[in-house]
């Protein structure tokens, strides 16, 4: 995926041709950058299982085997000058497009399967257990929003158009994009949840890493608790689950991310404001302290002495 996305790279350099009003090279470039995260966290995320780590070693090839699967299909369409996704021009395209949702099913059920095998897991570290859990399971809902995007839009229907599903929702795809990303700004785009949503899977372990490393300076000890970064990392999840809902719900009334209504915005608010709410009580939540290496030994001096009088 690092080579494919070099290679993409050097593709939208060279290559000035435009696919539904984006530079051909776009897709591949953007999805093998996903792939190289994606892989990178499973992979992460496999190496701390106690048990099953056969089974999830197996699992983890089904889903880099998957994904190569479709970028190759996706890279070919590129080559080609074709849509990859949702045509059924001819029966060829039809049959990419067919194969394309065979490997995303499949990789589908090997996140599933690596996601029990964590549920399952006994780790040490209840942060970082939970951190990892939220971050595939909100990611397998991201990824699940994909099928979404393959059903009928007015005006299509199977068996008859040449082009069945879209990205974006209330207008057709093609037309004035947000730079870089791509998305829609005239209407709903299905890819911000997707999004959103598969990239769980890192922000949520980056969250944990950054109050690990700030639990080592003094003005932030509180965070030294275990039990307080669990706290934050189960706020966070919750967070994040909700926006994730959010951007769904909003994309699905065909409303430009940008472009928010007074629903949405109040719905932004009430996220934002259980969150800091949640992440104030966690913070302030009583914790048992461990007694001071001093006190404990002094204490253990003075019963010694009461024995020694005894």
């Amino acid at each position: 995926m690092a080579a494919l996305a070099v290679v993409s790279g050097i593709g939208l350099v060279v290559d000035d041709r435009l696919l539904v009003g984006s530079p051909i090279w776009f897709k591949p470039f953007k999805f093998s950058v996903s792939f190289v995260a994606y892989g990178l966290s499973l992979a992460w995320m496999l190496s701390l299982l106690d048990r099953g780590r056969l089974a999830g070693r197996w699992a983890g090839t089904v889903v880099a085997l998957a994904s190569l699967g479709e970028m190759v299909l996706i890279t070919g369409q590129v080559v080609r000058g074709k849509r990859s996704h949702f045509n059924h021009r001819t029966p060829f395209d039809e049959a990419v497009f067919n194969a394309m949702a065979v490997t995303v099913v499949v990789l589908w059920l090997g996140t599933l399967f690596i996601a029990i095998l964590l549920l399952r897991a006994r780790i040490a570290d209840r942060a970082s257990a939970w951190a990892m859990r939220c971050g595939i399971v909100i990611a397998l809902a991201g990824a699940a929003v994909g099928f979404l995007m393959t059903q009928p839009t007015p005006g299509q229907e199977r068996g008859s158009s040449p082009i069945v599903g879209a990205h974006s929702v209330g207008v057709p795809d093609g037309g004035p994009s947000m730079p870089l990303t791509g998305w829609s700004r005239t209407g709903g785009d299905l890819r911000v949840p997707h999004f959103v949503g598969m990239h769980a899977l890192q922000l949520l372990p980056l969250l944990l890493m950054a109050l690990t490393a700030l639990a080592t300076r003094p003005r932030f000890g509180l965070l030294a608790d275990e039990r307080v970064r669990l706290r934050l990392v189960l706020v966070a999840s919750g967070a994040y689950a909700a926006a994730f809902a959010l951007v769904t719900w909003q994309a699905l009334r065909g409303q430009p991310l940008l472009r928010p209504d007074g629903a949405t915005l109040t719905a932004a608010g009430l996220v934002i404001a259980v969150t800091a709410a949640a992440a104030y009580g966690a913070l302030r939540a009583p914790t048992s302290r461990t007694p001071h290496p001093v006190q404990t030994t002094r204490a253990h001096e003075g019963d010694d002495r009461k024995e020694l009088v005894s």
